[in-house]
């Protein structure tokens, strides 16, 4: 079972990354591992969820606007969004949300 992100009381943002992947690991798995540690790392980062089945879904939370458009400069996540580009995705889609509320048990 996957952990629900342990988020502060909003406002905050999420990233969501939506995506289909292409045949085979082709070195996917490893920087997947990386990217989920180096995102950990960043200023504004706030935690992750991540499912896969035929759909794959990200989830990541961040503090600000300008926290997220840092992590999408970072030199390795660059390397990495080229990466899935190229190799890893047949489809995806990034959605940036503003999270204003939130509640559950």
């Amino acid at each position: 079972m996957s952990e629900i992100a342990n988020t502060p009381e909003p406002p905050y943002y999420a990233v969501i990354f939506s995506n289909h992947r292409t045949e085979g690991d082709n070195g996917y798995a490893e920087m997947a591992g990386r990217m989920a540690e180096l995102a950990k790392s960043q200023p504004g980062y706030l935690g992750m969820e991540s499912v896969r089945e035929d759909l794959g879904i990200t989830v990541s939370y961040w503090k600000s606007l300008e926290s997220i458009a840092n992590w999408k400069k970072n030199t390795e996540h660059l390397e990495a969004q080229r990466l899935g580009h190229q190799k890893w995705y047949s489809t995806f889609r990034v959605r940036v949300a503003k999270v204003e509320r939130e509640y559950g048990i």
